[in-house]
C-alpha cells in the first residue's frame, strides 16, 4: 500500500509543476473537471489492483471478505476523499457574491496546493475504519439519487437550449434540422425500444415486469410528443424527443442491471460485457454532465447561475452613473458579481463522487461476481426510478408556465 500511494503521489506531484501553473481563471473550472477526471481514473485502477494490498492492512481485513468486498473498499474510500475535497471546498464558498472576495481567488487559484490536499485526502481514507467507509457507502447511495436529479436538470437544460439556438437563427434551414433531428431521436427511441422486448422478454418465460418497464418507456415518449405540441403548452418536439431517448436508454441501463441469473435478463450470457458497456456509459454520461455544468455555468438560464451574476438576467449596471468622488476626480468601481454559483459548482462534484463510487461499486451490492459490476436489483430499480423522474421533470417543465404564470422556466 505504501508503494502504491508513493507512486500515486510521484506522479501526482510531477503533474503539479507542469499543469497548475498554467491554469487560468478562466481554465479553472475545466481543471476542476480534470482532477475529478483523475478521481475516476485512480478508483478504477485501485478496484482492479488494489484488492490483494488492502487484504495485507489490519485494520481494513478485520474479518473473511470477499475479492468484491475488497474492491468496493478500494473504490469508495477514493470517493470519499473526493468527496471530501469537493464538499469542503463548497462549504468554504457558501456565500461568495463578488470577485472582491477573498474566496474567490481560492475557487480559481492555488493549484499545487489543491492537488497535495486533494491526494493527502484520498490516502488518508486508507487509514479509516471500515464502519467510516460502511456509513460513507450508505450515504452514497442517496447522493446518487440527487446527483441523478441533477443530471436530468442538466439534461433539460441543454435540450431547451439547443432548441433554443436552432429557433433564434429563424431560418428554414435550421427549422428543417430541427424537425429532422427530432423525427430521428422518436425513431430511434421507439425502435430501440422494440429491441428491449426481444433482449429482455425471452419466448417461453413471463416477464410482466420488464414489458412493463418498456411499454411504459414507450407510453412516456408518446406522451410527450403530445404534450409538447399541445396549443395550450407552446413547446417543441427537439427537447421531446431527446427525452425519448435518454429514457430508453435509462430503461435499457435499468434492464440490462438485472441479475444475471434472472430467466427474463436475456443477454446474461453477456452479462460480464454488458455490464462493463454501461458502467463505461454511466461513466461517460457522469463526466459529460460534470464538464457540461462546468461550461454552462453562468448562462443566463442555467441553475448555477446565482441571482447576482451579470448573466443570469440581472439589468443592474456593473458601473454606476455616478462613479466619481466629489471633490478626489477618482472613480470607484463596484465589484463585480460572479458568473455562477461556487458553492453549488462544487456540491455537483462531491454528489458525483458519490454515483461514480456506487457505479463502480455495484451500489455496493457483493452479491454477484466481483467482475460484474452495477448489477443487482438496487441498480434496476434506482435507473427505472430516474427514468419516471425525468419524465415529471420534462413534463413539469412543458406545464408550469400553465400553472404557475409569470415565472420563467428553463
Amino acid at each position: 500500500m505504501s508503494c502504491l500511494a508513493s507512486c500515486c503521489a510521484a506522479a501526482t506531484c510531477g503533474l503539479c509543476s507542469s499543469v497548475a501553473s498554467g491554469i487560468s481563471k478562466k481554465s479553472a473550472r475545466l481543471a476542476y473537471c480534470g482532477l475529478f477526471g483523475l478521481s475516476l481514473i485512480v478508483s478504477w485502477i485501485l478496484r482492479e489492483v488494489a484488492a490483494p494490498l488492502l487484504e495485507k492492512l489490519p485494520w481494513i481485513n478485520t474479518s473473511t471478505h470477499t475479492k468484491a468486498w475488497f474492491q468496493q473498499q478500494a473504490v469508495l474510500r477514493v470517493s470519499l476523499g473526493n468527496f471530501l475535497f469537493f464538499a469542503v471546498l463548497a462549504l468554504i464558498m457558501i456565500g461568495v457574491k463578488d470577485q472582491n472576495d477573498r474566496r474567490d481567488s481560492w475557487h480559481h487559484g492555488g493549484w499545487i496546493a489543491k492537488m497535495v490536499i486533494w491526494l493527502l485526502l484520498v490516502i488518508l481514507m486508507f487509514f479509516l475504519p471500515n464502519v467510516v467507509i460502511t456509513v460513507y457507502g450508505t450515504l452514497s447511495k442517496f447522493g446518487a439519487g440527487l446527483f441523478l436529479l441533477v443530471q436530468v436538470i442538466i439534461l433539460l437544460d441543454f435540450t431547451h437550449s439547443w432548441n433554443d439556438a436552432w429557433v433564434e437563427k429563424d431560418e428554414q434551414k435550421w427549422y428543417i434540422a430541427l424537425l429532422a433531428v427530432s423525427v430521428g431521436c422518436y425513431l430511434a427511441a421507439f425502435v430501440f425500444s422494440g429491441i428491449l422486448f426481444l433482449w429482455f422478454n425471452p419466448s417461453g418465460h413471463d416477464c410482466g415486469l420488464n414489458i412493463f418497464f418498456i411499454v411504459m418507456t414507450m407510453v412516456l415518449a408518446f406522451s410527450f410528443g403530445i404534450i409538447a405540441l399541445h396549443p395550450a403548452v407552446n413547446g417543441s418536439l427537439l427537447p421531446a424527443s431527446v427525452i425519448s431517448v435518454y429514457c430508453a436508454y435509462v430503461c435499457y441501463t435499468g434492464l440490462s442491471s438485472e441479475p444475471r441469473d434472472y430467466v427474463c435478463n436475456g443477454l446474461h450470457n453477456k452479462s460480464s460485457a454488458v455490464s462493463t458497456s454501461t458502467l463505461i456509459l454511466g461513466m461517460l454520461t457522469t463526466v459529460l454532465s460534470v464538464l457540461y455544468s462546468a461550461l454552462r455555468a453562468g448562462s443566463s438560464t442555467t441553475f448555477l447561475s446565482p441571482p447576482s451574476s451579470p448573466k443570469s438576467g440581472s439589468k443592474k449596471p456593473l458601473l454606476e452613473g455616478e462613479d466619481v468622488e466629489e471633490g478626489k476626480g477618482k472613480k470607484e468601481t463596484e465589484a463585480q458579481p460572479v458568473t455562477y454559483s461556487y458553492s453549488f459548482f462544487h456540491l455537483i462534484f462531491a454528489l458525483a463522487s458519490m454515483y461514480s463510487a456506487m457505479l463502480l461499486s455495484g451500489w455496493t451490492s457483493s452479491s454477484e461476481s466481483s467482475d460484474l459490476v452495477d448489477v443487482g436489483w438496487t441498480s434496476v430499480w434506482v435507473r427505472i426510478c430516474t427514468e419516471w423522474v425525468t419524465a415529471a421533470f420534462y413534463v413539469w417543465t412543458l406545464v408550469a408556465p400553465l400553472i404557475l404564470p409569470g415565472r420563467e422556466f428553463f
